[in-house]
């Protein structure tokens, strides 16, 4: 029996079950498609996926491919539409059967679809992506609670978390089919970039990676014990796990984290914190299954809750935002930080989003579709349900908005962070760094910024928005 597994988003070979289950039934290969429509320019003005993710995702595909040789296989790469090209490595291979994971959100399933219409084979589907398998639930998949903890505490007091599967030890593959060259990022159309010195990690795709910074993280500075405390800062490569790009790419699954947690839990340290790890894990499939039950209501303006809503589309407004020139420091940074890394810690995010969605009036969907071009740790599920989350349309009943400036004031209390990532603000003292706008002339002479030239004038009044948002409510 000669099974293909095609690989989607789980780039790895530890716990994916539909690599384990292939490697039961005979000779194994696997094969994942680079989608041309991943690299199109979208709507908006952008490349759906931007240079920075797809540099993480080819790195994380050539860790893959060299696993798999390891293991008596290989991975066949192949650019373009899965639904064209799984047609003819099955019947180039000879191959009886396909495996893979299936994918929730409407785009993804429906490619699945179309793979499973061209294939004349049978094609078994296995679920890989929540850390709670799906059949474990203590509830209907469309009746899952619309609160998160009520989600929460009802999977935690009812189910568990299944084991995460070992690495297969051989794959029996010796056919000499053309593996095919992994592209680089100027053979997908979009121009290569490389990741800023400044970032808090120089991120790297891959399974050996995830795991070494697992290692690193739980053990070598042993900061899994500080996890809640820490996670909200914003400069600095061990205040928070950093595990999300991975995650989102397959190379590790939430199970093997969850695994880990515990094993640390029972050797080294349990405390709030080690939770808390579960906890955001928890949320991450909290989204996955509201993916299953809204479908395509959560890329709607008006969201699961279908609020009919008027939002701006003003394209030199979104500019100013996605280039990091509002004029808000806090805001600002934030913005230069993902458009030069393709990262932005979990609080820069909710700002961002809580200032376009809200301080903004600006259609929210916009800005999902912004972090899904930029983003290394783009997560369909995570990304538009918190965006829809903190735009007011989502999984919560509040009307709840974000401070920008007791924001700044609370989470870079020094300015360190605005003055790591706008360095024309450097010389300005604490009193002034996240709000310019009110140095006089003189003062703006002293400290080397004009405004409106050097550093832009804020673009809207804060104060005012903040009345309009309170007045909307």
């Amino acid at each position: 029996m000669r099974t293909l597994v095609w690989f989607r988003n789980d780039l790895r070979t530890i716990d994916h079950q539909a690599l384990a289950e292939a490697a039961k039934k005979g000779d194994v290969c696997g094969l994942y498609c680079f989608d041309p429509r991943h690299y199109d320019d979208i709507n908006y003005g952008f490349p759906k996926t931007g240079s920075l993710r797809t540099g993480f995702l080819i790195e994380s595909v050539n860790d893959l491919r060299k696993k798999m040789r390891e293991l008596g296989s290989n991975l066949m790469v192949r650019v373009g539409k899965p639904e064209y090209i799984l047609p003819k490595i099955v019947s180039e291979a000879g191959i009886d059967q396909v495996f893979y994971h299936g994918e929730v959100a409407p785009e993804e399933a429906d490619v699945e679809i179309n793979v499973e219409n061209s294939v004349d084979m049978p094609m078994k589907k296995f679920w890989g992506t929540a850390m709670y398998h799906r059949d474990d639930l203590p509830f209907d998949l469309l009746t899952i609670p619309d609160v998160y903890t009520q989600f929460r505490k009802k999977v935690e007091k009812k189910s568990s978390v299944r084991a995460p599967l070992p690495e297969p030890e051989n794959l029996n593959w010796d056919d000499n089919i053309d593996a095919g060259e992994i592209p680089s990022v100027d053979d997908l159309g979009l121009k290569e970039q490389q990741m800023d010195q400044k970032s808090v990690l120089q991120f790297s795709g891959g399974q050996s990676e995830a795991w070494q910074r697992l290692q690193h993280y739980f053990y070598e500075v042993d900061e899994l014990r500080n996890y809640k405390y820490k996670r909200n800062g914003l400069l600095g490569a061990d205040y928070s796990s950093k595990f999300s790009p991975w995650l989102a790419h397959g190379c590790i699954s939430a199970r093997s984290i969850h695994s880990e947690v515990e094993k640390y839990e029972e050797e080294v340290h349990e405390n709030e914190s080690t939770y808390w790890m579960k906890f955001e894990l928890i949320w991450r499939d909290y989204f996955h299954y509201s993916m299953i039950k809204y479908g395509s209501q959560l890329f709607q303006l008006g969201g699961i809750q279908q609020k009919d809503l008027r939002k701006s589309t003003h394209q030199a407004t979104f500019d100013k935002w996605a280039n990091g020139e509002t004029g808000i420091p806090f805001i600002d940074a934030n913005m230069r930080e993902l458009n030069q890394t393709g990262y932005m810690s979990n609080r820069g995010r909710q700002n961002v989003a809580s200032f376009l969605a809200q301080n903004l009036n600006f259609d929210w969907r916009w800005g999902a579709a912004y972090f899904e071009s930029r983003l290394l740790d783009y997560d369909v599920c995570s990304n538009w349900g918190n965006w829809a989350y903190n735009s007011t349309v989502g999984h919560d009943p509040r009307n709840r908005y974000f401070n920008i400036i007791n924001q700044a004031g609370k989470y870079d209390k020094k300015g360190e962070y605005v003055r790591h990532w706008l360095p024309e603000l450097k010389e300005l003292p604490k009193e002034f760094i996240h709000e310019p706008w009110k140095m006089t002339p003189d003062q703006q002479e002293l400290y080397n910024v004009k405004l409106g030239s050097d550093y832009p004038e804020p673009m809207i009044d804060l104060e005012k928005s903040y009345e309009r948002i309170r007045n909307e409510e």
